[in-house]
Order: C-alpha cells, then structure tokens, then sequence
C-alpha cells in the first residue's frame, strides 16, 4: 500500500494574489499601523498647504484711525479671516492671496470709512430736519470733498479744511463774505512751491461763491503761513520758495566744480562745496531829465505860440475952462497941424484912443523818464570750497602710494574752478581749494553670531514650521507606513511541494528534474557518506523521513 504524505503552509499567499489580498493578510497591528500612518501624512500636507498658502501676508490697509481700524477688525473676525499688525500698528496684514477680495468685500460695507466725509452726507437726510441743519450739512459735505481733492496731491500727507459760510440775509451791504482756512501735514522731507499753495487757494475759493483767493489762508503742521503775502516779508527771512531757488543755484555751481574736476583727479577723489548769497530786494526808481536841443543844427522846436491885440476910442466930453469960449464949437483949421499937439489941441479934439498887443511862444524840450526794477534773486557773492585727494600710483610690484598734488596743479584746477563758476573779483568771490588725504574708514564688522543675524532669525521662523512638518512625514513614512508596505509588497514564498515517499522498499522515490538542485559551496565527508547511504539504502531513508513527519524517534 502506497501512502503519500504531503507538505504544505497555510499562510502563504498565491504568487497571483493582489495587493488587497496582501493587504488584508498582514497582522492586524501591522494594517492599524498603516491606517494611522496614512492619516497622519495626510494631516501633515494639509498642514503644510495651508501654512504656505497663508504664509505670504500683504498690507490691506495702512494709515488708518483707530475707529476704522477698530471696525476693520471686527470684520475679519467675522469673516474669519487671520490678520497681523505691523510694528506700530500702521498696517493690517491679511493672507496675500485675500487681499483683493477683502477689499471687495470691505468696500461693500462701507469700510473704511475713513475720518473724511463727503457729499454722502446728503444721502441720509433726515426728514423734519431745520434749515440750519441742512447749510450745516451741506458745509461738513463741501470741506470734506475739498479734504479729499487736497489729500489727493503726492507731497499732502493729511488736510483739514475749515470753511467760514456766514449766513445771508436780505440786506446787501450788511452781508459777510466767506473765508476759508487749510490746514496740511506735508510727507517728511516734501515741501510745497509758490505755485502750488496758489492752486490750493485757488481751488478752495473757486469752490465757495463770492470768496476771495485772498480769504483763504493755508498753512502747514508746523504752524507756518504759507500762502501770506510775499510783499509781507520785509527782508525778515527767505521764504520756502527763495530757499529752494537758492538750493538750486548752489547745487548748478557745485555740479559744475565736479564736472569739470572729475576726469582730472578722480569721481571718489573730490569734494566741492557751495554758498551762494543771493538778493532779493525789490527797487524802483524814476527818474526824468530835461536837456536843451545839442547839436550843431539844432533848432528850437515851437511848440506853441499864443498872440493878443486890443484896440479902442472914447468920444470926449466938454472940456476946457468953462466960459462962453468953451462952449462955443470948434471952428476949422487954418494950418496942417504937425508935430506934437499941443494939451490945448488935444482937448479940443474931443476923444480917446487905447490899444495893447501881447505873444507867447512855447519851445520844445528834451525829456527822459526811466523806470529802473532790479531783478530779484541775483548773485551778490559765491564762495566756493574744495578738497582734492592725494594722488594714489600703484606699481608693478602691487605696492600703493599716495603723494600730494604739486603748486602748479593747485593753480591749474583753482582756475578750473574759477572759469567754471564765473569768479568776479569785483563781486568779492573767493575760492579755496585744498590738497588734503582722505580718510578711508574700514567698514565697521558685524560681530553678532550668525544665528543672532536677523535675517537668519526671520529665515529660521520662517522654515521651523516647514522643517517640523517636514520631519514628522518622515517619521510617520519610516516608522508607520514603510515597514507594512514592504510586508504587503514582498513576493510570497513558492508553494511546497509534496514528498511523495513509497513505503515499499522495491520501489526507489522517484526524482523530479524539474527540482532545483542546489550544491554546497564545498565537499562534507559526512554529506557524502549520506548521499552514499541513501542511494544504497532507499527504504531506510524513507522510513527515516517519515519519522520525522510523523513526530516519531528516531529507533536504533
């Protein structure tokens, strides 16, 4: 009787199993290790996705008041939205990828609102609401909106502006005109020139019926009268405008000095300097001269000429010694009367005669009016101040000296100097130029440790969060997730094949080929003599074996 005893494992998966067939036959505590290591690695990339997305915070509003920044706040908080303050509290920092739709957002209701308000004001008009209400309205509605078109301006930080409406009545003499006053807060650093203080009055009265440009008085944070009447000055102190036109004509001679001196001696080897004393007086002076004609031809022109004659008679009256001869009529005359009459005659001629004759002739003469207005802003005076470093030569050998300019060069660059800026002698000019070393300061080292450097501190806080995320995947792969994944992905063990053993001792155990022989690396005497022993002695090597397999000892 035959008897065939087979050999084989239970566990041991087919070579064609799946890897959820794998899955499921790995221990349990191997599949709970790998379900918590696949939650943890996906709690860890969320994590980091969302710390990256939110990362990048960017400014969503700056400048504001504490009422709008108050308000603001609240609305994120609401929203659900994370923010962060800049040092100081200037700024509020939301996520950079929620800039632009908070705004949005925001706008819709009515944030900011900002301390500026304008003609908005009128949209909420209460019903019943007096007529002082309403001017008062419609006066906070025009300073705002005049607020805002000053503000808009690059160099006005903040305005405020203040409008005097008086209130009209029937009496047209008696009615006030309207004033106004700006108060600015200039950007540190920026000033405003003449012509734009007259743009801000200009602007302001132009809004205001019947104000003058000159009811308008705009000053800055400092408390300084900016659009004051320039005639007002008196010589006291340079406006802001002279002080900048005397900048200018200080920074136009400097820039000549260096440009003529640069290719000579070096861009880092010159300094220059300077003082421009400048006039801005204004005079006015007439003047007229009468001159007779000049010249050997000249004639006096008449200009006019006026002549009067007056003639007249008068009858005579009775006259002579009274008597019967006087009272007698003239008889004729016998003789010419020549000569000088006698008083006599004349009285018996019985009249008067009276005549008068006048002229007057008015010449031409030379006249000159000249009306003389000095400029303002002209140079009285320029002092220039220049410093020229050493001479530094090289050799071949590397080494580097320094030797100082000679007399003759001085002279050669002092003149340089002096054609280049228009020296005057009469004026009272002076120019100095000095030969001197320069100091050359070695940049001061940072000793601070490189991770006390701020930007290795900013560079640390910004890649801790990253790193520990970073870290504890790796944990969770290495420790969770590798070791069952590489039970599950590991090729099963080939099947075992079944020892077929033939009891009967005639019969030998068949020999399959396709059975892989495997050789020992080296000759045993022992394994030899087995092999021996089991080619000889079939039967007793398979009762041997089936001992084995049964449990049983070994007899002797």
């Amino acid at each position: 009787m035959d008897n065939a005893v087979a050999i084989a494992n239970p566990n041991v998966l087919p070579a064609n199993a799946g890897f959820g067939a794998r899955l499921a036959a790995l221990p349990t505590k191997s599949r709970i290790g790998l379900g918590l290591g696949v939650a943890a690695l996906i709690a860890v990339l969320a994590a980091l996705t969302l710390w990256s997305s939110q990362g990048d915070y960017k400014v969503l509003y700056a400048n504001l008041s504490d009422k709008d920044g108050g308000a603001i706040i609240a609305q994120l908080s609401q929203l659900n939205v994370p923010y962060r303050y800049t040092e100081g509290g200037g700024a509020i920092l939301v996520p950079a990828s929620q800039v632009h739709d908070l705004r949005l957002k925001l706008a819709s209701a009515g944030l900011p609102k900002g301390s500026v308000v304008g003609f908005e004001l009128m949209d909420g008009a209460k019903f019943g609401q007096t007529q002082f209400q309403e001017r008062l309205t419609f006066q906070r509605g025009l300073e705002g909106e005049l607020t805002r078109s000053i503000t808009a301006m690059p160099s006005v930080q903040n305005a405020r502006v203040h409008l005097a409406l008086p209130n009209q009545n029937g009496f047209f003499r008696e009615q006030q005109k309207p004033s106004a006053s700006v108060m600015l807060t200039l950007y540190p650093g920026r000033t405003l020139d003449r012509s734009q203080v007259a743009g801000i009055v200009h602007l302001v009265s132009s809004s205001v019926p019947e104000m003058n440009p000159k009811a308008v008085s705009v000053l800055d944070q400092t408390g300084a009268l900016l659009s004051g009447p320039q005639e007002g000055n008196n010589g006291a102190g340079l406006d802001a405008q002279q002080l900048q036109y005397v900048n200018q004509i200080e920074a136009s001679y400097t820039k000549r000095i260096l440009d003529i001196l640069e290719p000579v001696v070096g861009r880092d080897n010159l300094r220059a300097q300077v003082t421009a004393e400048l006039d801005f007086s204004q005079t006015e002076a007439t003047s007229e001269e009468f001159k007779p004609n000049q010249g050997p031809n000249a004639q006096a022109t008449v200009r006019s000429m006026q002549s009067s004659e007056q003639s007249g008679s008068q009858a005579g009256g009775a006259t002579g010694i009274p008597g019967a001869t006087s009272n007698q009529p003239p008889v004729a005359a016998t003789a010419p009367v020549t000569g000088a009459s006698s008083p006599l005659q004349a009285a018996q001629a019985g009249g008067q005669s009276n005549s008068s004759r006048s002229a007057v002739t008015n010449y031409e003469v030379d006249k000159t009016v000249k009306v003389t207005r000095n400029a303002t802003g002209t140079v009285k005076r320029l002092n220039a101040a220049v410093v020229v470093n050493h001479i530094t030569k090289t050799d071949a050998k590397g080494k580097t000296t320094t030797t100082p300019l000679t007399a003759g060069e001085l002279e050669n660059l002092n003149s340089l100097v002096r054609e280049s800026i228009g020296f005057k002698q009469d004026r009272g000019d002076s120019v100095k130029i000095i030969n001197a070393p320069f100091k050359v300061e070695a940049a001061p080292k940072d000793e601070t440790p490189i991770w006390k450097q701020p930007a290795t501190v900013d560079l640390l806080r910004a890649a801790v969060v990253p790193a520990a995320l970073a870290l504890v995947a790796l944990v969770v792969i290495f420790t969770l997730i590798r070791p069952a994944l590489k039970a599950a992905l590991q090729p099963p063990a080939p099947e075992p094949r079944e020892a077929l053993a033939v009891v009967d001792d005639k019969e030998s155990l068949p020999e399959e080929p396709e059975m892989l022989r495997i050789e020992s690396p080296k000759v045993s005497a022992h394994l030899a003599s087995a092999r021996t022993f089991a080619k000889e002695n079939p039967s007793a090597v398979a009762n041997i074996v089936r001992g084995w397999v049964n449990g049983d000892t070994l007899k002797a």
